[in-house]
């Protein structure tokens, strides 16, 4: 780290050292070796979200190398970045790494880490890569103010852009091009803001829901549990939407916690239903369709195929879903009414009806979110019709490129926000 903050007038500064801020010190450094590059950070340590990200392992990218198809797992953004992924998208990634020493594994579900499955590899990676190329990084360098310069119209070089950088500890400097990378800090969106930019407000995105069940009496005698009492139980691939939302269906693994339902597919829904969940208090209910991996689901045949072989066995001991936890299905057999004594063969109409809306349609009310592991992501920031998606240059303001999760962008779980830092930081390289 270099710790003397002998500025250059006219250098290139990057405020953030999180990972869009370092691919695009490292790209605005390759473009032009000759300027001073710097980037700016106000903690202690620079890519902290980089070094937790993935449980310590680093979802560093996903394995989808179609720009088209790409973009779709972006909520907000999609169209924005079609041409962005063009230019640069997750086959640069993983090239980019591997060509600088990390070697790369694509897991099952396309989801892309290092062979290592240590996130500290990513961070070493880019640290080693701007210090060879003489980018300097400042920890413990907040930035108090930015401002815009107006250039002297009596001066040959009045069309150059220059800012004016006012640091925490009182130290100002000048530099031609600025670059915010800032993530999902307040600071990010005020300095964007004073320079002129519309914000869309942000709010979180990529979460858990809460579930607080309330037993009814009857409910209470016939023994049955609630929700987060399965702690632990999963179905492979269910399908889940808001009751408010049917036409915006996820599909995934659903897991059940201590709070309520997680798991890769409520994540999506989380995602694509941010603001409505958001104006809504995170107070409305969630479909969850248990058997959605049946395929061509016949109400009829898993039952008559039970009732044929097993007529005698108890209901809740046997269930003809090997999707379904045995845990997981007393659990439904009790919403659904179903007492411990009932047989399969005198199972009624009436209790055969609520069971299979219990296993296709079953209903929660969100109590509220929680949070995905310790990552945190933002929907909202910079409105994205206010840069120009080439360069990741302001329109409202010259020599102004914003880049990352400051943007109006994010992506559902799976290396999709991390290709977002990576395309915006290099696009952000290409100009002065």
């Amino acid at each position: 780290m270099d710790t003397h903050k002998n500025f250059k007038q006219g250098c290139i500064c990057i405020v953030g050292g999180g990972a869009a801020g370092y691919f695009s010190a490292i790209h605005n450094k390759i473009n032009n070796p000759d300027l001073d590059v710097v980037i700016l950070e106000k903690a202690s340590k620079t890519l902290r979200k980089v070094k937790i990200s993935g449980g310590g392992r680093c979802n560093v990218t996903h394995s989808c190398f179609d720009p088209k198809e790409l973009v779709s797992f972006y909520p907000r953004g999609s169209k924005e970045l079609l041409g962005p992924f063009h230019a640069f998208q997750p086959a640069d990634t993983m090239g980019w790494f591997e060509d600088n020493g990390v070697a790369l594994k694509i897991e099952q579900d396309g989801r892309v880490f290092p062979q290592s499955d240590s996130s500290q590899d990513i961070v070493d990676c880019l640290k080693r890569k701007v210090e060879s190329l003489g980018v300097r990084v400042f920890t413990n360098c907040g930035v108090n103010r930015v401002s815009k310069l107006v250039p002297d119209d009596s001066n040959e070089s009045s069309d150059l852009s220059s800012f004016n950088i006012l640091l925490e500890s009182g130290q100002s400097f000048i530099c031609q091009k600025l670059v915010l990378a800032t993530g999902s800090s307040p600071v990010g969106y005020d300095f964007s803001k004073q320079l002129g930019h519309s914000m869309k407000t942000p709010i979180p995105s990529l979460f858990t829901f809460k579930i607080n069940e309330r037993l009814k009496p009857r409910e209470k005698v016939i023994g049955r549990s609630v929700l987060t009492d399965l702690s632990g139980c999963s179905v492979s691939n269910a399908e889940v939407w808001l009751e408010e939302k049917p036409k915006d269906k996820q599909t995934g693994p659903v897991l059940i916690t201590h709070w309520g339902l997680s798991g890769p597919a409520i994540i999506k829904l989380s995602a694509w239903q941010a603001r409505f969940l958001f104006e809504n208090y995170y107070s409305c209910s969630v479909i969850v369709n248990w058997v959605y991996s049946v395929s061509s689901f016949d109400s009829s045949t898993p039952f008559l195929d039970v009732k044929n072989k097993s007529p005698k066995k108890l209901v809740l001991g046997l269930s003809p879903y090997k999707e379904i936890s045995l845990r997981l299905w007393v659990y439904l057999c009790k919403r659904a009414g179903i007492l411990s004594a009932q047989q399969w063969h005198n199972l009624s109409n009436i209790s055969e009806s609520r069971l299979i809306q219990e296993l296709t349609r079953c209903r929660f009310a969100i109590d509220g979110k929680g949070q995905f592991k310790e990552e945190f992501v933002t929907c909202g920031g910079v409105s994205l019709n206010e840069v120009n998606f080439k360069t990741m240059e302001s329109k409202v303001c010259k020599g102004l490129f914003i880049v990352g999760e400051l943007l109006d962008i994010d992506g559902v779980t799976g290396g999709f926000n991390f290709q977002n830092a990576w395309t915006t930081g290099f696009l952000s390289g290409g100009s002065v």
